[in-house]
């Protein structure tokens, strides 16, 4: 965004006080390094774990491993903001490849609850010393106290955009989404 669309972006006299120029130009910059951070770990990250997992489907089991335990498919739908038929089939996929199983819900008979297994157990923590590798080899450069203070601003950055996220309330995605 070029500093005339920002300014020009800015609200009427009679809304609130909102940032000025130099705040969403600031805003403006981070949000297209963060852009293409993100394109740039899709782009390195191809192998995020079992081989023949998919982004999406790696973030079904990511969402299974680090919730509250054993979960139903549309819990995990719900989390990822992502459409149920969506998330069916990629815990199918999961089952099939034996990184995520079926239990008996002992509250409702009908339904089942999903857990991982202990080989997607396995590949989730193949798939995060990988990245860590990635990581620390692109920050080998650094000085340890300037690694520490990114992941303590990235923390801080990450926390307060899923607050003002759900302040204002978050768009919710459908279907492939992930």
């Amino acid at each position: 965004m070029t500093s005339a669309a920002i300014s020009s972006a800015e609200p009427s006299s009679n809304a609130p006080a909102g940032p000025d120029a130099d705040d969403l130009a600031v805003a403006d910059a981070l949000a297209h390094e963060v852009s293409r951070l993100l394109r740039l770990v899709q782009r390195t990250s191809r192998y995020s774990g079992p081989a023949d997992l998919d982004r999406a489907t790696f973030h079904v089991l990511v969402q299974l491993a680090t919730g509250v335990g054993p979960q139903r498919s549309g819990d995990i739908a719900e989390a990822l903001c992502t459409d149920p038929s969506t998330v069916s089939r990629r815990v199918a996929a999961l089952v099939k490849q034996g990184l995520i199983e079926r239990r008996a819900d002992p509250d409702d008979g009908r339904a089942s609850l999903l857990a991982v297994t202990d080989a997607g157990h396995a590949a989730l923590e193949q798939s995060r010393l990988h990245k860590a590798w990635l990581v620390a080899g692109a920050l080998a450069g650094w000085p340890i106290e300037k690694r520490r203070a990114l992941v303590a601003l990235l923390a801080d950055f990450s926390t307060d955009y899923q607050q003002h996220e759900l302040s204002t309330g978050p768009v919710r995605r459908h279907g492939g989404g992930n």
